[in-house]
């Protein structure tokens, strides 16, 4: 009885999510329209950033954002700390999250959901262990557990455990509790975690593969063609959190 729930819950998430991205892609059409404008006059071409992120059962598909950072590189063509390619314009729109509009369509397209754990890198896949791993079992989402409660500045163990736990734990509830808490935070800009991430200082798990500019290379078009990086975020002290369930911080909130 459990299963059959959960499965209608499932597909009524779908449902949800279909309904929402085409309201707000229709909605936000004005919005997305001008944020276009002002990244191809502040950054040039292409206006969205593309990269193949793993999905549902750790299918890739190509996941798109706009544009926050300009492709500057050193002597050895390596890319330069994210602070000094970050534009203006690219810091607005990451303060506000409104950089994510993009991935409206992804849910539309199936390809992403509104409420999930967020897609990273495919050179991750392998690395996983088999537990960690389950948090492929659903959708990748824009907005998710580990956003709300700490997002870039979790280390990689936390925010995993966060993913596993919402696969564990999913309930539409538990979906509207997650949509209510982004949308409070996101007009605050209480979200925005700065210039990005440094994999250092959060990968607790070694998942990455060393030189974390390599692993951009292998995005489609992300090299010379203006393409950035997703953040990559001020340094954090990883054994500083601890935090109870998910479930708990967020109705303690």
């Amino acid at each position: 009885m459990e299963g059959r729930s959960k499965r209608v819950q499932f597909a009524v998430k779908r449902l949800i999510d279909v309904v929402g991205a085409a309201a707000g892609l229709c909605l936000l059409a004005p919005l997305l329209l001008v944020i276009a404008v002002l990244v191809r006059r502040d950054l040039g071409r292409p206006v969205l950033f593309r990269q193949v992120r793993p999905g549902r059962g750790g299918r890739p598909f190509t996941m798109y954002k706009f544009r926050t950072m300009r492709d500057l590189r050193d002597a050895q063509g390596r890319a330069l700390p994210d602070a000094e390619r970050l534009t203006p314009l690219g810091r607005l729109l990451r303060r506000f999250s409104l950089d994510e509009l993009p991935e409206l369509w992804n849910v539309l397209r199936g390809d992403m959901s509104l409420v999930g754990p967020r897609p990273l890198l495919m050179e991750y896949l392998p690395r996983y262990t088999p537990e960690q791993a389950r948090r492929h079992d659903v959708r990748p989402g824009i907005t998710g557990l580990a956003q709300v409660l700490g997002r870039n500045a979790l280390p990689f163990s936390r925010r995993l455990a966060l993913d596993v736990e919402y696969v564990d734990r999913f309930s539409l509830w538990l979906d509207i509790k997650i949509l209510w808490w982004t949308l409070r935070k996101v007009p605050g800009g209480t979200l925005f975690d700065g210039a990005g991430q440094d994999v250092r200082v959060v990968d607790d798990l070694g998942l990455h593969p060393g030189d974390e500019s390599l692993t951009w290379e292998l995005s489609e078009g992300s090299r010379g063609r203006g393409g950035d990086r997703e953040s990559r975020g001020a340094g954090v002290d990883a054994a500083a959190f601890a935090p109870p369930s998910a479930e708990e911080r967020l109705r303690a909130a």
